[in-house]
């Protein structure tokens, strides 16, 4: 278990990052990055404070480790481990999408899958059990990149004007393999410890070289980090903008400049059909988005809360109209909560491990693509102009004049005019902002295009259970429609 300093000292590390024309030094005090670095720390000194150790850790055999890393083995460890990624989730509302429980939960998952590494090679196995353990016991933050770039979508990797431009290992020697070209999105990356890189999209015989899955620390020679812009950067006061200016995990395009990748960090190498199993033949694509999913039900309860808070600012609490959205707002952020536990529930064995149920989980990632935007129209609705029409920033408190103006003029039945700016400002971060426009896309798109989602649920719903229920009632009656309950009486 690390805690905040040691966390933050081993960014210090020399990694490259470019933003805004310029090479970033170190991330801990870089205006764009320092108050992301300040919340992951953060994350780390809850996670190894000794008031939460029974919350937030569990025993290995040899010591103890962060839940995020625990491999369930019953229904009890697996809902006991959700409290404790609820708990982490709480601290930054659920919009940091990839803190550090999303890709630990990813690397558990293929460890829960190691039988399928060793149908696949032994060596890549043993290679994969060693790197789970030293990710535990050194509470490694990791991030991924298991996307290509978009480009000429109508073509595969392979077939791009320059073969290079989707990452793919360009030699090979008895060290390991050198990968050139770029991945994405690494969100998060600025601030993680190592990258887990692989593909998750579909691949077609001739395109072994971009089929490997390894990991590797984020200041390895040659990896090159290319940041969008930083909303924290552009954020100001934390008063003015109190998510964008802390919880902005950035997202960067990842290029591999003949990056050295040893032998002892890769998982998959050249097997097109192995990088789909990794996901899909082992618990890694379940076990990775029920954490996802519970990090979405904490930030659904969380928008619940502004949109309750917002009618009772504007004293409309007890309209009928209000309380009917309210209500629906409420039923529907209990539908995901309800969806959580029904993974858990419906659970399975897989092996010694104890897995969410998969339907369960890909119903939950289709409903909620389409929910998000809905809840976001549903606080612009009851909120109106109330989002938009503050003072410039925090600064306008400073002046007395300005100040009595603000008294005035942002008036509520339920707050003095500071409390309410103050809520208003957390109310638009999270729906208006940039940061918040983003948080949209993110949550539309995280776990897949919605046909990539859906397609998951067709493929694991049981179509055979549905179809006997159908053939059952078929059955029921005859040609003259007689009861073939009755004949047989």
């Amino acid at each position: 278990m690390r805690s905040a300093k040691e966390y933050l000292s081993g960014l210090k590390d020399g990694r490259t990052i470019y933003i805004n024309g310029a090479s970033v030094g170190d991330v801990t005090t870089h205006h764009a990055f320092r108050n992301l670095a300040t919340s992951m720390a953060g994350l780390f000194d809850f996670a190894s404070a000794p008031a939460n150790a029974e919350l937030m850790t569990f025993d290995t055999g040899a010591g103890r480790a962060n839940r995020i890393w625990q491999l369930p083995t019953s229904y009890a460890e697996l809902v006991t481990r959700r409290k404790a990624l609820e708990a982490w989730t709480s601290l930054h509302a659920g919009f940091m999408g990839r803190a550090p429980d999303h890709v630990a939960s990813c690397i558990s998952g293929l460890y829960m899958g190691l039988d399928v590494f060793k149908s696949y090679d032994p060596a890549r196995a043993g290679v994969l059990e060693t790197y789970y353990r030293y990710a535990r016991d050194k509470d490694l933050y990791l991030t991924y990149v298991i996307i290509n770039p978009q480009a000429d979508r109508s073509k595969g990797a392979a077939e791009q004007a320059d073969p290079f431009l989707t990452a793919g290992v360009v030699d090979r020697d008895a060290e390991g393999i050198t990968i050139r070209g770029a991945k994405m999105l690494a969100t998060g990356g600025v601030v993680a410890d190592e990258v887990f890189v692989t593909t998750i999209q579909p691949m077609r015989p001739g395109e072994e070289r971009y089929a490997m899955s390894f990991a590797i620390p984020m200041n390895t020679k040659g990896l090159k980090m290319l940041s969008r812009k930083s909303y924290e950067d552009a954020a100001g006061a934390v008063f003015d903008n109190p998510l964008s200016s802390r919880f902005d995990e950035n997202d960067s395009v990842l290029y591999f400049d003949d990056v050295k990748v040893p032998w002892d960090r890769v998982f998959i190498e050249g097997n097109v059909e192995m990088c789909q199993k990794q996901f899909h033949a082992t618990p890694c694509h379940v076990y990775q988005n029920y954490q996802a999913m519970v990090r979405l039900s904490v930030k659904l309860k969380f928008l619940t809360g502004l949109a309750h808070r917002t009618a009772d600012m504007n004293g409309v609490t007890q309209f009928p109209q209000v309380r009917e959205m309210l209500g629906q707002l409420a039923a529907e952020t209990g539908m995901v909560d309800a969806l959580v536990a029904a993974m858990e529930a419906k659970g399975t064995q897989v092996g010694p491990y104890y897995i969410p149920d998969r339907h369960t989980l890909y119903s939950a990632q289709v409903l909620t693509q389409q929910l998000y935007g809905h809840v976001i129209n549903t606080l612009r609705e009851l909120a109106g102009g109330g989002m938009i029409m503050l003072p410039s920033s925090v600064a306008d408190f400073d002046n007395p004049e300005i100040a009595a103006l603000i008294g005035k003029t942002q008036q509520s039945p339920k707050a003095n005019s500071h409390d309410r700016v103050k809520f208003y400002k957390l109310a638009w971060d999270a729906v208006g902002s940039e940061f918040g426009s983003r948080h949209q896309q993110y949550e539309m798109f995280y776990a897949g295009a919605t046909f990539v989602t859906k397609g998951h649920s067709y493929r694991t719903y049981d179509w055979a259970g549905a179809d006997r229920l159908v053939q059952t009632m078929l059955d029921s009656y005859d040609l003259n429609g007689i009861s073939t309950a009755s004949k047989a009486a």
